[in-house]
């Protein structure tokens, strides 16, 4: 049997390692820091954190202990962007170095870098990215659901299939690392607008000429800087931004709601947390640190505006983009 780790004992860790866990071929384990949880899913085989109502599997493990890493065959990172390079910085020499590193988080890494490129210095093991259209609470209820999974070499594909078979989880391949990277970032951006927009308008066609606009943006973003534009057809690509922009149960698409009907001002700007806040500032960073010209990017450009500029009339955001 292949012994399986989650870092990390959230939401997405949870509901991938419960499905795993219920074709009892594998070991699979949740490490996590959380004691309660840890005592929770050993003993009672729940998760009351993030699905009070789901049991989980008997075969679904929880520990403490980091030497469980150092027997891993594949290893998910399961925690948040943010904390994915201190994390792996702190515990690399438990890191079995033959395991296959396979990256959930979505978002940068160090700075501007996306997560391979912060953590490429760091460890040297096989690496593989996987994203796409998935609520955690449809996985855990075992919902079909679509991953793609993107590795410099295809031969590590035929693992992460093998993981998967048997589930209601299904994946695509490509070997565009940097795209699928940057997609999982860039719909969040585009999930606020298009929240914005519902907010303000309830039309089809309006909503459509914006998913249009955001599509177009995230394609031209991923290949300037380094990713293919054919990302944009695999499910981390606008299968991703669909769910997020067009699904309530998406948090950056509240946001945009919320931001559209005025619940928000710039005092706020800093104290919000979500990828997608944090990932435009970083986005507007990059393309003016490469002299790209933002206004190139109107949705991307004005976004920006409305989350930093003190003051900035919401009630603009449609008219300045489609007056351009």
């Amino acid at each position: 049997m292949r012994k399986i780790v989650f870092i990390g004992s959230g939401a997405i860790a949870t509901a991938i390692g419960d499905v795993l866990a219920e074709k009892n071929k594998d070991e699979i384990y949740l490490l996590s820091i959380e004691k309660e949880v840890i005592e929770m899913i050993n003993t009672m085989h729940v998760n009351t954190s993030y699905f009070p109502k789901c049991q989980l599997s008997e075969n679904l493990h929880a520990t403490d202990d980091k030497n469980v890493l150092l027997e891993a065959n594949v290893i998910f990172l399961a925690i948040p962007s943010t904390a994915v390079v201190g994390y792996l910085m702190e515990n690399k020499d438990y890191i079995n170095p033959t395991a296959l590193v396979v990256n959930l988080a979505k978002g940068f890494g160090s700075g501007d870098q996306i997560i391979p490129d912060s953590i490429k210095s760091l460890i040297f093991n096989p690496f593989m990215t996987l994203k796409g259209p998935s609520f955690a609470r449809e996985i855990i209820n075992r919902q079909d659901t679509g991953l793609t999974a993107a590795a410099t070499d295809e031969c590590f594909y035929k693992i992460i299939t093998d993981v998967f078979d048997g589930t209601m989880i299904r994946t695509d391949f490509t070997t565009d690392v940097t795209g699928v990277e940057y997609a999982s970032i860039l719909k969040n951006i585009y999930a606020i607008v298009i929240g914005m927009v519902d907010a303000h308008f309830d039309s089809a066609n309006l909503r459509s000429i914006f998913i249009t606009m955001a599509l177009n943006e995230m394609r031209r973003l991923i290949t300037t800087f380094g990713g293919d534009e054919r990302t944009m057809y695999n499910y981390c690509g606008f299968g991703d931004f669909s769910l997020t922009s067009l699904n309530d149960m998406s948090r950056n698409r509240t946001l945009g709601l919320l931001i559209g009907k005025g619940f928000f001002n710039s005092c706020m700007s800093d104290s919000v947390v979500l990828e997608g806040r944090i990932a435009v500032d970083v986005f507007y960073k990059k393309l003016v640190d490469n002299n790209i010209n933002v206004a190139d990017f109107p949705l991307m450009n004005e976004l920006y505006h409305v989350l930093n500029d003190k003051n900035y009339p919401t009630r603009n955001f449609i008219k300045n983009i489609l007056k351009n």
